[in-house]
């Protein structure tokens, strides 16, 4: 069985964040940075090359794969900004109409700046998220 590239590290958040060459993009992942912390509890850690991830948890399929996870993280990509909600967005058909400017994959939200977005909606999705990880 392959083994999950993506591994929790002592990178240093900090240096990461800092060394985001646009200054927008950059203040955003801060901000990120510090809603996700408040939310979960966790500083955040380095994943991998490029993610910030939040708390952790332990998950083992049908298939038997099982390994680590962040329960929450974000990516600030060359194009957009990547938060990553576990979870995904299953019951949250409310929200993401609120939510402005963002595209979505399985399990990611798309945003191109934090100035697109209602915070407070951003902030529902990321507690939603959380708390349906926790609980499962």
């Amino acid at each position: 069985m392959a083994e999950l590239k993506t591994k929790k590290h002592d990178g240093d958040v900090d240096a990461f964040l800092a060394g985001i060459e646009d200054e927008a993009k950059r203040e955003d992942a801060r901000e990120l940075r510090q809603m996700m912390a408040e939310v979960t509890g966790d500083d955040g850690a380095m994943w991998g090359d490029s993610i910030v991830g939040f708390g952790s948890y332990h998950y083992r399929y049908a298939s038997g794969r099982e390994g680590d996870w962040f329960e929450v993280g974000f990516s600030p990509r060359k194009r957009n900004l990547t938060v990553y909600l576990v979870s995904g967005f299953r019951d949250r058909d409310g929200l993401l109409p609120r939510l402005g400017k963002h595209t979505t994959g399985k399990a990611c939200l798309y945003l191109r700046r934090l100035s697109d977005v209602d915070r407070d909606v951003l902030r529902q999705l990321v507690e939603a998220s959380v708390d349906q990880t926790r609980a499962s």
